[in-house]
């Protein structure tokens, strides 16, 4: 596995965009809306993919207890919180403070032991941090070198651990939904949310992850219909929205 972890993958402008929107991470109709919209969907998959991945057959309220879970670019805790719930032990990581101090708040209210941390892969990798679980969401098309990202999030996990990446796919139709559609028809995300040419094919992907040592192990595409107005998992459509499951041998 490649470890050259020394190219800063934090991009300054990514930073200071998410923190001027940190205020809103728990308005399900503020600026984060398309998150709580597949938030549910999301929960679901990472839930069910843990279970399989580490034969967890028990169906008790904290069937994610013993699982260490690394939230990397956390947030406000939209995915920390939940995996909480159900019994993780979750450090959430974000490079943003802004993101960390609402995170914090929002745990503490919610009765909430989460380990919230602002820093970044780097220093994680440098205090020899190990994961059984790291989940990457929507993180990747925001840092500055992905592969340097992906290579990193490796390094943290255990062996036989398991990295989730979701991100979008770079295509007409991705651009026209996530971009045209998404930040200025339905104005769910202000506008520069997203740059299109950082968004990131499943085979660009696919090639990161097995480069950093990982095998892969899946592809999911999350679905979005708007005359049911709901996400959905799909095992054949990619076209937008999609995560990657890689396995570290």
């Amino acid at each position: 596995m490649k470890n050259n972890l020394t190219q800063d993958t934090i991009d300054p402008f990514e930073i200071a965009k998410f923190t001027a929107m940190a205020d809103e991470w728990w308005d399900p109709e503020g600026k984060f809306k398309p998150l709580h919209m597949m938030n549910a969907t999301r929960i679901d998959y990472i839930v069910n993919k843990i279970k399989q991945h580490f034969n967890i057959i028990e169906n008790s309220k904290k069937p994610l207890q013993g699982i260490r879970i690394l939230d990397i670019g956390c947030g406000g805790g939209l995915l920390s919180e939940p995996m909480s719930k159900l019994g993780a032990e979750v450090v959430g990581a974000d490079a943003a403070l802004a993101n960390i101090k609402v995170a914090k708040m929002h745990a503490q209210k919610s009765g909430l032991l989460i380990d919230y941390r602002k820093t970044t892969t780097q220093a994680l990798v440098d205090n020899e941090e190990r994961f059984d679980v790291v989940l990457n969401m929507e993180v990747i098309e925001h840092v500055l070198v992905p592969e340097t990202f992906i290579n990193g999030c490796a390094c943290l996990l255990k062996s036989g651990g398991l990295m989730l990446c979701s991100t979008i796919n770079r295509n007409s139709k991705s651009y026209l939904m996530a971009i045209i559609g998404a930040e200025r028809v339905m104005r769910w995300l202000p506008v520069g949310t997203h740059d299109w040419k950082k968004f990131i094919t499943p085979n660009e992907l696919q090639q990161m992850i097995q480069s950093a040592g990982l095998n892969q192990k899946e592809t999911r595409g999350f679905i979005f219909n708007p005359f049911k107005w709901e996400w959905s998992i799909s095992t054949s459509n990619f076209s937008v929205n999609y995560v990657m499951a890689g396995e570290k041998p």
